[in-house]
C-alpha cells in the first residue's frame, strides 16, 4: 500500500505529501523520539502526537513511509518546514492514536 492510498482509504489530512508513491509496509505508534529512532521500521507509518521540527528529523532517520500526526494535533511551521524541505510525508488526523493503529494495522493485512 502507498502513503497516498493509506491517506485516501482513512480520509487524512496531508499537510506534505514529497513523496505519495512511497510504500508502506508496517506500522509504529510511539512519542519518545529516541526510542522511535531505535525501533520503528522502515517503511512504517508512524503514529505520533509530536510535532516539533525533529519529528521530521528521526523520520529521516528511521526512514519510515510517513508520519501520521493523531488526536488533531496539527504540525507547527517548523515542522512544516523540515518535513517539506526534507522529503517527509507528512498526514494528520483527528482519530486517536489507538484506533488509528487499529485502523493501519487491519489495512496492511
Amino acid at each position: 500500500m502507498t502513503v497516498q492510498e493509506l491517506s485516501d482509504a482513512l480520509s487524512l489530512t496531508a499537510f506534505t505529501l514529497p513523496e505519495p508513491q512511497r510504500q508502506v509496509k508496517c506500522g509504529y505508534a510511539g512519542d519518545l523520539l529516541s526510542w522511535v529512532m531505535g525501533r520503528a521500521q522502515e517503511g512504517a507509518c508512524w503514529i505520533t502526537i509530536m510535532s516539533n521540527p525533529n519529528v521530521a528529523a528521526v523520520a529521516l532517520m528511521a526512514e519510515v513511509s510517513c508520519v501520521l500526526l493523531s488526536e488533531g494535533v496539527r504540525p507547527d511551521e517548523a515542522l512544516l518546514a523540515r518535513a517539506a524541505d526534507n522529503g517527509v510525508n507528512l498526514l494528520g488526523s483527528e482519530k486517536s492514536t489507538f484506533d488509528l493503529a487499529a485502523l493501519v494495522s487491519g489495512l496492511l493485512r
